[in-house]
C-alpha cells in the first residue's frame, strides 16, 4: 500500500473535474498540492461526446434571451420539481462561465457578422446554445481544458486509476480515498482535506446508452456506501435520438441540435409523427419525444425510426454537423438519402449525490460536481445543453470555496478509517483482467434495467427487476472471484440500479423522465410552478 497526501483530490476528468482543476491550479493556497484522478486516460469520459453545446444566457448579445426566460424553460422541462435557487444560480452565472471558457481558449462558432452563433434545441423558447466546430462542443471544451491543465505543474494527474472507497471517519468527515492504479498495479491511500467527486453518469447499467464504458456509477455508489444522501434517483433521461447501431455498448449521439436546425422525426412510412404527441412536436422535452418514438417503434415492430434531415439540406448538414456525418459514415449509414436511423438510449442522470450550491454533500469535506451530483437544476427532466453549463458553474463556485478555506490534509485517523485501509492492504489478488462470469452478470443487469426500468415502467416490472438484481448480487458474493476493476464496477452499478428501482417504485405517478404505465397521468407542473415565481 502506498500513501500520499493532498489538499484537494478531484476524482473524474470530465469538464467539471478539469474546470475545477484548472481554477485551483492558479491558486498558491495549496502547499500539499492538488490531485486529479481519472479511471482511464484524460479525455475518456462523457463530456467529450457532448455534441449540442452549452447554454449561455447573454442578453447583451442575444437580444431575444433573458435570465427569466431560461429559468422558465428549465422549470417547464423539469416539470416544476427543480430547486429554484439552483436554477437561478446557474442561469445568472452562465455568461461568466462562457467568458471564462473563451479565456481558457475555447473557440465558439460565430455567424457571418463575427458574432457568437446561438442555436435552438428542444424545449428552449429561443436560441441560446453556443457550439464549437459545429457539433463538437464537448470535445473542444475538454481538449482545451486538458491542454491548459497539462501546462501546469501544480496539479498532479493519476491516469488509469480507479477510486474504490472513501475514507470516512466516525464523525462523518471524509479524510481521503483508496485507489487502485491499473498500470502500476498497486493500492494507494490518499489523505486529503477535500475530496471532490466528478465521476460522471450511470449509463453502463443499460444496454443502450450514449455513455462511455467508464460510466459505471462509481461516484454515486461510493458516496452512498459512505452514508451520503442521494436524491431524485428515479429520473433517468433517455435521449430520443441515438444513432441506431447493432451490438454496440455505446451508441453514438445524434444531437438535438439537428432538430433545432429543422430535422424532423418520421416513422418507417415516412409520416411526421411528433406533432401528434406534443404542441412543440420535434422540439418537445426529451422525455415526451423518447416516449413518442417508443410508441412508433411498437406500432411498426421496428427497432428505430428515421430522422429526416432533407429539410436542412444534405450539404448544409455535413457542414453544420461534421461529427454526426463522420459517425454515420463510420457506421455504414448513407445520409445522402436524407434519412438517419435513430432510437432512444440512456443519456443523462438527473439524480445523484445531494449537494447544496457550494457542492457540499451531507458528508463533511466531501463535494460532488457534474453528472454524479444532484444540484436540483434539472428537476424531473434535464433541459438540453444545461449539463455542460451546470458542470462549469458549480466547478467555478467550488473553486472559490476551496481556495477560501485552504484546508490542510488530516493528521489523525480513527479505527474506522484504519479498518478500511487494512482491508485493502490484505487484498493481494486484485486483477484488471476481464472476467467472463462478471461480463455475463453485467449483461444480465443491463438487460434487466433496459427491460423493466427504462422509458416506460410498471410496479410489476420494477419489482421483477429488483428480484433479478438481488439474485445477481448474491451470485457475485457466492462466487470465488478475485477482486477486479470490473467486479467493483458491477457492484457499484448494482447499488445504483437498486436505488433507481426503489425510487421508481415509491413515486406512484408519471412525471418528466419517470413514466409509470400503471400511473399514466403525466403531471404538467412546469408552467404552474413558473407562474408561482415572484416577479
Amino acid at each position: 500500500m502506498k500513501y500520499s497526501k493532498y489538499n484537494v483530490v478531484i476524482i473524474g476528468s470530465g469538464i467539471s473535474g478539469l474546470y475545477l482543476a484548472n481554477k485551483l491550479a492558479k491558486s498558491s493556497n495549496f502547499s500539499d498540492g492538488v490531485l486529479l484522478i481519472t479511471k482511464e486516460e484524460l479525455f475518456s469520459g462523457s463530456s467529450a461526446l457532448a455534441q449540442g453545446g452549452i447554454v449561455s444566457v447573454i442578453p447583451e448579445i442575444n437580444k431575444t434571451d433573458s435570465i427569466q426566460s431560461h429559468i422558465k424553460d428549465t422549470i417547464k422541462a423539469g416539470c416544476g420539481l427543480n430547486k429554484l435557487n439552483a436554477v437561478k444560480f446557474v442561469s445568472e452565472n452562465s455568461a461568466q462561465v462562457a467568458q471564462e471558457l473563451i479565456n481558457f481558449g475555447v473557440e465558439f462558432d460565430k455567424n457571418d457578422k463575427n458574432e457568437l452563433n446561438f442555436t435552438l434545441e428542444g424545449a428552449h423558447s429561443t436560441p441560446r446554445i453556443l457550439h464549437s466546430k459545429g457539433d463538437s462542443t464537448g470535445k473542444v471544451i475538454e481538449q482545451t481544458l486538458c491542454c491548459e491543465l497539462r501546462k501546469t505543474n501544480t496539479v498532479d494527474i493519476y491516469e488509469n486509476t480507479m477510486a474504490l472507497e472513501l475514507l470516512v471517519d466516525k464523525l462523518n468527515s471524509c479524510k481521503g480515498v483508496v485507489v487502485y492504479n491499473h498500470s502500476r498495479k498497486y493500492f494507494e491511500a490518499i489523505y486529503s482535506a477535500n475530496i471532490v467527486l466528478a465521476t460522471g453518469g450511470i449509463g453502463q447499467i443499460y444496454k443502450n446508452t450514449t455513455n462511455p464504458l467508464v460510466s459505471t456509477a462509481d461516484g454515486i455508489a461510493m458516496a452512498y456506501s459512505a452514508k451520503a444522501e442521494v436524491e431524485n434517483m428515479e429520473f433517468v433521461q433517455f435521449h430520443p435520438t441515438a444513432l441506431y447501431c447493432k451490438n454496440k455498448k455505446t451508441l453514438p449521439l445524434v444531437s438535438e441540435s439537428t432538430r433545432g436546425e429543422g430535422a424532423k422525426l418520421v416513422n418507417l412510412e415516412g409520416d411526421y409523427f411528433a406533432k401528434k404527441y406534443h404542441s412543440m412536436a420535434d422540439l418537445a422535452p426529451r422525455d415526451v419525444v423518447a416516449r413518442a418514438i417508443v410508441d412508433q417503434m411498437k406500432e411498426e415492430s421496428s427497432n428505430y425510426v428515421n430522422l429526416d434531415i432533407s429539410q436542412i439540406g444534405i450539404e448544409k448538414f455535413r457542414q453544420r454537423f461534421p461529427t454526426i456525418t463522420s459517425l454515420c459514415t463510420d457506421n455504414n449509414i448513407d445520409i445522402s438519402n436524407g434519412l438517419i436511423q435513430v432510437a432512444p438510449a440512456q443519456h443523462y442522470f438527473m439524480g445523484g449525490i445531494k449537494v447544496d450550491l457550494n457542492s457540499k454533500t451531507t458528508i463533511n469535506n466531501l463535494y460532488a460536481i457534474g453528472e454524479c451530483a444532484s444540484t436540483g437544476l434539472h428537476g424531473a427532466n434535464r433541459l438540453a445543453s444545461n449539463s455542460l453549463l451546470e458542470c462549469a458553474v458549480f466547478a467555478q463556485k467550488l473553486s472559490e470555496v476551496l481556495i477560501k478555506e485552504s484546508l490542510q490534509p488530516p493528521k489523525k485517523f480513527d479505527e474506522k478509517i484504519k479498518d478500511i485501509i487494512d482491508k485493502y492492504e490484505k487484498m493481494d489478488n486484485f486483477s484488471i483482467e476481464q472476467d467472463e462470469f462478471i461480463e455475463i452478470l453485467f449483461n444480465e443487469l443491463k438487460s434487466t434495467m433496459s427491460k423493466y426500468c427504462s422509458i416506460v415502467r410498471t410496479k410489476e416490472g420494477l419489482s421483477k427487476a429488483l428480484d433479478v438484481i438481488k439474485n445477481i448480487e448474491v451470485r457475485i458474493f457466492d462466487s470465488e472471484l478475485c477482486e477486479s476493476r470490473l467486479k467493483f464496477e458491477l457492484i457499484n452499478s448494482i447499488k445504483v440500479s437498486k436505488l433507481i428501482i426503489d425510487a421508481a417504485l415509491k413515486r406512484e405517478n408519471s412525471i418528466g423522465a419517470h413514466y409509470r404505465a400503471d400511473y399514466p397521468n403525466i403531471e404538467e407542473k412546469g408552467q404552474e410552478a413558473y407562474d408561482k415565481l415572484p416577479a
